[in-house]
């Protein structure tokens, strides 16, 4: 160990580094919240994400100097996992008008408190117009999986939990960095929105940031920003 004005330096540079790189505290990230719930719907509402048939979600920006389209749509679809009928959320994600990603997420509302629960997904990655892996798929009560939180029923800024549970396939975290923030997009000013920063020990380089907005959903995803929200009409 370095003794006198050198180690102090070097201590200032590690701190000023783990500031700068979130990904440095990874091995401090502790969960404070865990599911409560002991029975579930695959159909409602909490305070941040809408579950009913036929709602949509869009969301369009840049991502390495490409143009990424995002629809998420809750389908009438349900399908039980781990014993639990949860609900079939689509996402659709192309790149400069190319389909790149097809997931099907399965999701559940706490009946206590309103956690919307993540019970995992199949996943459809595509290249070159091709089908080319299922790669991130998982479903909870299968290999050891277990469903996550997704959004709390109840928010707190502070607090940290598992969204996946999937060990060596799926170990996406969040923790709620504010309960207040304000963002513009293209669909509106959206106010005392729910920021989270999403992290994973398996990918200890990414983070990346989501807000939702009361009654409405995600509304940015990183350097995506919703268009337009509402029901599809049949």
């Amino acid at each position: 160990m370095k003794s006198g004005t050198k180690a102090l330096s070097l201590f200032s540079l590690l701190i000023v580094g783990a500031i700068a790189n979130p990904s440095l505290h990874a091995a401090e990230w502790k969960e404070n919240l865990k599911a409560e719930d002991t029975s579930f719907s695959s159909t409602g509402r909490n305070p941040f994400w809408v579950l009913e048939p036929g709602y949509q979600l869009v969301l369009d920006g840049k991502e390495d100097k490409k143009s990424v389209h995002l629809t998420i749509t809750v389908l009438e679809e349900t399908k039980k996992v781990d014993n639990v009928e949860t609900r079939v959320v689509e996402e659709r994600e192309t790149e400069n008008g190319q389909l790149v990603e097809v997931a099907r997420n399965y999701f559940a509302l706490g009946n206590q408190t309103h956690t919307l629960y993540y019970f995992g997904e199949d996943v459809d990655m595509y290249k070159n117009g091709k089908l080319a892996n299922h790669e991130g798929s998982w479903l909870s009560g299968i290999d050891g999986a277990k469903y996550g939180i997704m959004i709390p029923g109840t928010a707190k800024s502070g607090d940290k939990y598992y969204q996946e549970n999937a060990p060596g396939k799926a170990m996406d975290r969040g923790e709620n960095l504010s309960m207040d923030t304000t963002v513009k997009t293209p669909a509106g000013d959206f106010k005392g929105c729910l920021k989270v920063r999403e992290t994973s020990p398996l990918e200890k380089d990414t983070v990346e940031q989501k807000i939702y907005a009361p009654d409405i959903g995600i509304v940015q995803d990183d350097t995506l920003k919703l268009v337009s929200h509402g029901f599809v009409k049949k």
